[in-house]
């Protein structure tokens, strides 16, 4: 397990969060609302969890309402950090 990677979501609480309500597949509107956090917030933190690895998106053609769901390393995360 990369440890730099658990340091980073460790690090913030908002990562934590919108890493543990991934454990299903969601819009990021639901993310939002789940977690109470800014949708702007919670885009730029999947771009983030996008380029490490740890989630992609189901439906990447959409401009909007598109579908995160958590990789496999982002699933281990997700354990890890739990």
């Amino acid at each position: 397990m990369d440890w730099n990677l658990i340091s980073f979501i460790k690090r913030s609480e908002q990562r934590q969060m919108i890493l543990k309500s991934l454990e299903n597949p969601k819009i990021p509107k639901e993310i939002s609302k789940q977690t109470k956090l800014a949708p702007s917030h919670i885009s730029r933190t999947l771009k983030e969890f996008m380029s490490k690895d740890i989630v992609k998106s189901l439906t990447p053609k959409q401009k909007i309402g598109r579908i995160y769901k958590l990789t496999e390393k982002g699933e281990k995360l997700l354990k890890r950090i739990a």
